[in-house]
């Protein structure tokens, strides 16, 4: 606090003695709002890295699909379900996501830098074991790619993407869409260089080393390229402090989470089975391992034209119709038996689908009050979501009932839990417009 001496007024003169004001007062000096520079190079170098990450982590979880025909199809074949094989990517999908709590609040301290560094060594260790893991070892695979793999998903996955809020603001929606941008194009190239290697002379194995040696290169630029703006909270001048309480009582914050939940219970699917599907319904083998990648593809413009459109009319103006036409076009995957149809559907529900995935953070931070608590909300409501992938796509796998494969089962639950979802976002969006009296969110 800074001591400030006040000279005696007239009204002060005119006192008596005993009646003078005291003339040096402590005055309390709320520290300045931080400056977003809402650009420039090291921000954009930034986002840039963050990119990368995703496209390490998120990227390579919607590319699951390919491991989830193959495991089935081949390397776990006669020794495992849909269902259990659908658990080593939900697993890591949960880690990824119920990890973002506490790797959030790490973010939020100041230990940027570390996690990233420590999460990066152990994705490129943990994948080089999984090279190692012996087909038909079932343990091995979900111990390598579902946990060690998934707990460096979870490290690394909102520290990348939160990072970006120390340089945007107004444009924070945008940003952190060119940052899930990323994941898409993992999820176009992993599908394409993994089907190749696994079903060439390269094998498995050499296709997941290359999926290794891959992880080396870019997360090591973008470790270079991703730098913290703003302070930590520990070394910041204010008296805000993040608080877990506060966060978890915010009624319409929480129904938000709820919404989230419902949709990832059910969003995943397509991006788990699609590849199954187009290979049991008699889709043309070429063009069944390129359905996760056109998928994918058709997400980077859902996951980027959405976002800037939500700086203008606010994210929850936009996440709505996006999550509601996601979870009809779920409904679609009954006809989508024919090439035409398998490729439209997959464009469409990319776009859809991504958006939603690309909003949610947004949507999560707008509730925030301080950027000091942008990485903790959006960490809750990963934690909360965590769950509901961990979960989502065995249940799935379990209706599917391999190996007759009723698909009807599966699809009605993925869609009504998405539409149930977006319902409970127009709930979260009500409340809040009447907290902040703006229609603008």
């Amino acid at each position: 606090m800074e001591k400030v001496e006040l000279e005696p007024t007239s009204s002060a003169q005119a006192l008596g003695p005993d009646e003078k004001e005291v003339e040096s007062q402590d005055i309390p000096i709320p520290p300045a709002a931080p400056t977003f520079p809402e650009g420039g190079l090291a921000a954009w170098l930034t986002v840039i890295g963050g990119s990368m990450v995703l496209f390490c982590t998120f990227g390579a979880i919607q590319s699951f699909g390919v491991y989830q025909d193959y495991y089935t199809r081949v390397y776990l074949a006669g020794t495992s379900t849909p269902s259990q094989v659908s658990w080593i990517g939900s697993v890591q999908v949960f880690l990824l996501f119920a990890l973002s709590l506490p790797s959030g609040k790490l973010f939020d301290e100041g230990y940027f830098h570390p996690m990233m560094i420590l999460a990066s060594i152990l994705y490129v260790v943990s994948l080089f074991m999984l090279s190692l893991a012996h087909s038909h070892e079932y343990y091995q695979i979900i111990l390598s790619q579902g946990v060690a793999v998934g707990i460096a998903y979870g490290i690394l996955f909102i520290p990348a993407l939160s990072v970006s809020s120390h340089y945007f603001r107004v444009r924070r929606s945008s940003a952190m869409g060119v940052v899930f941008a990323g994941s898409s194009i993992g999820g176009v190239i992993y599908p394409i260089m993994l089907n190749q290697l696994f079903n060439g002379k390269a094998g498995f194995v050499w296709g997941v080393r290359a999926a290794a040696i891959l992880g080396i290169v870019l997360l090591t630029i973008a470790n270079l390229l991703m730098r913290t703006r703003l302070p930590s909270r520990k070394h910041r001048k204010t008296t805000f402090t993040p608080s877990i309480r506060r966060i978890v009582t915010d009624l319409p914050f929480m129904i938000c989470a709820i919404g989230g939940f419902l949709v990832f219970w059910g969003l995943f699917f397509p991006f788990f089975y699609l590849q199954l599907f187009a290979n049991v319904h008699g889709v043309s083998p070429n063009l069944a391992r390129y359905t996760i990648s056109i998928l994918n593809g058709a997400s980077l413009f859902g996951r980027t034209i959405p976002n800037f459109l939500a700086d203008v009319w606010g994210p929850f103006n936009v996440i709505i119709p996006m999550t509601a036409i996601s979870g009809c076009l779920i409904f679609a995957m009954f006809g989508a038996t024919s090439d035409g149809a398998l490729i439209a559907f997959a464009i469409l529900y990319g776009f859809f689908s991504g958006g939603f995935i690309s909003l949610i953070a947004p949507c999560a931070a707008s509730f925030s009050v301080d950027v000091g608590e942008v990485g903790t909300r959006i960490g809750v409501i990963c934690f909360i979501v965590g769950f509901a992938l961990l979960t989502g796509n065995p249940i799935g796998g379990a209706l599917l009932k391999s190996p007759h494969y009723e698909w009807q089962n599966p699809i009605l639950f993925s869609s009504i839990t998405v539409l149930a979802g977006a319902a409970t976002l127009v709930l979260s969006r009500q409340l809040a417009v009447r907290k902040r009296r703006t229609q603008r969110l």
